[in-house]
């Protein structure tokens, strides 16, 4: 199992980021959380397996329409809480 926090940065907030990432990881069988951050970045917390989260990873350079990525930062995440699912987290 992989297990990454994603940081990306650029115009990603208000343009429907965080619903795009649930939906993409609901498909690719991930779990954990998409927040919107207070510093304009959306915060990604991915696992699952290796080439899923890879996929999320990749796919996070494009997002959806109206985004405009000029960053993706991944860190490895040695928590071990467990999700069940992936979730939108409000502020």
């Amino acid at each position: 199992m992989k297990r990454v926090v994603i940081y990306i940065t650029g115009h990603v907030q208000g343009v429907g980021f965080r619903r795009a990432t649930q939906a993409k990881a609901n498909a690719l069988r991930l779990t954990g959380y998409v927040i919107n951050r207070a510093d304009g970045q959306v915060e990604i917390l991915a696992q699952g397996g290796f080439p899923a989260v890879d996929e999320l990873i990749n796919w996070c350079w494009n997002g959806v329409a109206g985004a405009q990525v000029s960053n993706v930062l991944v860190e490895d995440d040695e928590a071990d809480d467990i999700y069940l699912d992936f979730s939108i987290v409000a502020l």
